[in-house]
This record gives structure tokens, sequence and C-alpha cells, in this order.
């Protein structure tokens, strides 16, 4: 990729004033991941009269004004949490250019070069001085365009995100807002203190993940060299994993496995072939679930903000390896499941009552070494199969591509829906070097 040149960066705030003050987050907004996580859209060449700049510039600042938490920043309170500070601070917007043409890019795999495509935050300054929402629009020889968007997870998850961006693209179309975000975030009782009692249930298993045998600690293994492959399984292969599943001694008589089951299933057990671990050793799947439609009553449509959370399934490389692949789903099945109104609201409370959030923030991106590590011996597998996170369009046509940004996290792991081919799915994995060719070989000559 030819270098990326940067031509000019803008401060965009919310259109109009917008409330001012402090709001309280949710504990699901301060721990797992709260550093920004990059997605890029690339487009074909827009018409030629057609100001994309100043049309994205624009809708932008109008849609700040109805998800102005996001123009905000955030500050840092005692015991490792957080707070943020709705103040029209804004948004920095990024014009860059480069020489480089949309057809190089092939299948648009994420690689190192995409960090020039989507604007970096300096974690080096004071938490108050980062924005929540960085874009970048860059321009490509052939009239193609990148729009690299860097968002923070300590504000929303994938679904608000794209919610937001969503409306954002509906704005730049000349139309209404589609569903107004619901930004008080009390109703998962932000900002208040732990009830008097304990938590009906006991969530240990959310604090560290297992270490690889005969480890103190997991600093060697957060060490080592990563790198990404985007991995396609066709419909064929979905249904074919499904249907094993579905027909072992494992299978669960209530409901079928689903396609995330099934192929993550698929993906612990290929994942623990390639690292060549020990039978006895133990090994975390971390499931993120949207609590959304599982709490009673569900939460309202539109809620702004995490409502997502972690569940683990735990076994060992050699239970999942020597059993069939029934074994492994119904595991992950078992770890969904026990996600109701009860363990939602546990979990709430398990991490109120904490006296610091510090061991449950996931702060690699700040070279941190503290925090749950889904590394070698674990894996994080999260489904982007759900989402609408297609056709997004500001009003010079849809995208020709989307997904994820640079993750060089070892055992961060995406699913997505396949572009092209319905019911075909894409694995977005990030693995340590020495593991990654042994995973493909595993991954397709075991279906």
């Amino acid at each position: 990729m030819a270098p990326v040149i940067f031509k000019n960066c803008y401060s965009v705030q919310p259109a109009e004033p917008t409330w001012t003050g402090r709001l309280s987050l949710t504990e699901w907004d301060q721990v797992g991941t709260i550093t920004h996580v990059p997605t890029v859209y690339f487009y074909n060449k827009p018409p030629e009269n057609f100001n994309v700049v100043e049309t994205l510039k624009s809708s932008l600042s109008r849609a700040l004004f109805h998800f102005y938490p996001l123009a905000g920043r955030l500050r840092w309170l005692p015991k490792s949490r957080l707070e943020l500070e709705c103040n029209g601070a804004g948004i920095p917007f990024v014009e860059a250019e480069s020489e480089s043409e949309l057809s190089g890019f092939g299948d648009f795999s994420p690689s190192p070069e995409y960090e020039n495509l989507v604007p970096q935050v300096n974690y080096e300054n004071p938490i108050e001085k980062i924005p929540l929402l960085l874009v970048q629009l860059t321009r490509f020889r052939c009239g193609g365009l990148c729009l690299g968007v860097n968002i923070s997870h300590a504000v929303v998850d994938g679904q608000s995100a794209l919610h937001f961006i969503s409306e954002w693209a509906r704005i730049s179309c000349g139309q209404p807002l589609g569903t107004a975000p619901y930004l008080d975030r009390r109703i998962l009782r932000a900002g208040e203190p732990p009830a008097v009692k304990p938590p009906p249930l006991d969530l240990k298993e959310l604090e560290q993940p297992p270490l690889m045998i005969g480890a103190e600690d997991n600093v060697e293994e957060r060490k080592k060299d990563t790198t990404v492959a985007m991995l396609k399984l066709d419909r064929a292969d979905v249904e074919k994993l499904r249907e094993r599943a579905n027909k072992s001694e494992f299978s669960d008589s209530t409901r079928s496995f689903t396609r995330y089951e099934a192929v993550t299933g698929h993906v612990w057990r290929s994942a623990c072939k390639a690292r060549g671990h020990f039978p006895q050793q133990p090994t975390a799947l971390g499931v993120c679930i949207d609590s959304r439609s599982r709490m009673q009553p569900p939460l309202p449509q539109g809620y702004f903000g995490n409502a997502t959370l972690d569940v683990i399934a735990v076994s060992t490389s050699g239970e999942l390896i020597s059993n069939p692949l029934g074994y492994a789903v119904r595991k992950i099945r078992e770890a969904i499941k026990k996600v109701n109104d009860e363990y939602v609201r546990s979990e709430i409370e398990y991490l109120k009552n904490q006296e610091d959030l510090k061991k449950f923030q996931d702060l690699h991106a700040l070279g941190s070494t503290e925090g749950p590590f889904y590394g070698n011996p674990n894996l994080g597998v999260v489904s982007w199969l759900t989402l609408p996170i297609y056709g997004l369009d500001f009003g010079w046509g849809k995208e020709v591509y989307m997904g994820p940004g640079t993750h060089d996290f070892d055992g961060d792991s995406l699913l997505l829906p396949d572009h092209e081919d319905a019911g075909s799915v894409v694995l977005a994995l990030c693995l340590q070097v020495a593991h990654m060719e042994a995973f493909k070989k595993h991954f397709y000559e075991d279906i």
C-alpha cells in the first residue's frame, strides 16, 4: 500500500447545544475492552459533483446532536472506575489521500497497513483529552474511498456503535432519525451503590481465565508475535458442522445448535490442536452475549451503551480434542443458556461489589499486562453474525467491503456474515505466528 498523506483535520461538534454534565457509566461500560475499536468501510468512487467531506462533516455534526455522549470525554474515578463528561468537546475528522487503488486491497484482509486508514488514538495523552470517536476519510488514486472509524468501547458496544453509524448515514442521505438513542444508563443501575444483599450467583469465573500449565502469569504469552487471517466457511461447511454437532450424543433436545455455536466449537477445537497443548491444559472460551432481550423487561429499543457481557465456557484441550465436535458446542451452549435476567443482574451486582475494577479491564492497547487475557491457552469469539454491519450508504452508494480494522491480540476473533454469500461466514482471527498455519490446516481439514 502506498503511503497515506494527511491533508486536513477538522473538529466536529454537535450541530446544536446539548446537555452538559457528568454521566455515570454502567459496570459493563467499565470492564473488558475499554480502549477504541476500529472498523473500515471501503467505497467505490462517488459521483464527480458529490462533496463527500462536507456531506460527512455536516451529517456527523447533526448525528452528534442526538448521540451527544460521543462528543464528550472520559475521566478516571477512584478504584479504576470511569465517568463520562458530556461537554460537547467534539471529535476529530481527518482527511487523507493515498496513491493506492481499491483493486490493490484484494480480499481486504486486515493488515498492519490498515493502521494508516483508521485515525490513531494517542493513549499517552490524559484520558480527559482523548476523543471517544475518531473518523478518517482516505481518498485513493482510483477515486475510491475508505471511511475509518475508531470508537471507544467504554461508551458503546457493537450494537450501539452500529446504531450510531447507521443513523449518521441516514442523516447524510437526508432521512429522519430511524431510532432515537436511549441515553439513560440508570436502567442498568449506572452510578448506584451496590445492593444491600449480595448477588445471588457467584461469578468468580469472570476474574482470570486459565494460564498455561506451569506458568505463574501470561506475560510471556503476551509477548509473542501474532498474525491475522480471514478464513471463510461456505454455507455447506457451516451446515456440515451444525449437522455433526446436532447429531452427536451431546446434542440439545430442546433446540438445535446455532451456526455461531457450531462454528465456534470448531474454532475452539482447532486452536487447541494448533497450539499443541498437553491434554490436561485448561482452556477458556469467552462468549460475548447481548443482554438486551434477556432481561425482564427487555432494555428499551435504542439503548445506547454497553449491554453485552462475557460468559466463559471452560474445558481441557484433551476433552475438547478427544470428544466429537458436539462436546465443545454443548459447552458453549451451556455457557450461553445461563444468561437470564437473574444472571445479568447478578453480574451487575458482582462488579459493583468489587473494590477495584482493574483486573476486569483489558488495557493491552495501552501496553498493560493486567486484566483478562484470552490468548493462549484461551480464545474469544465475538459474533457479528446478526448485527446490521452491511449496506451503509452516506449518499453515494453502499460499501464494497466492511470489516474490522487492525487487531493484533492473540486469541481475538470475530465471526462475520459473508458480504457476498448469504449463509457463509468469515472468521477474522488473530493467533500467534507459530500457531496460525497449523490452525488453518485443522480448521479446513477437520470439517
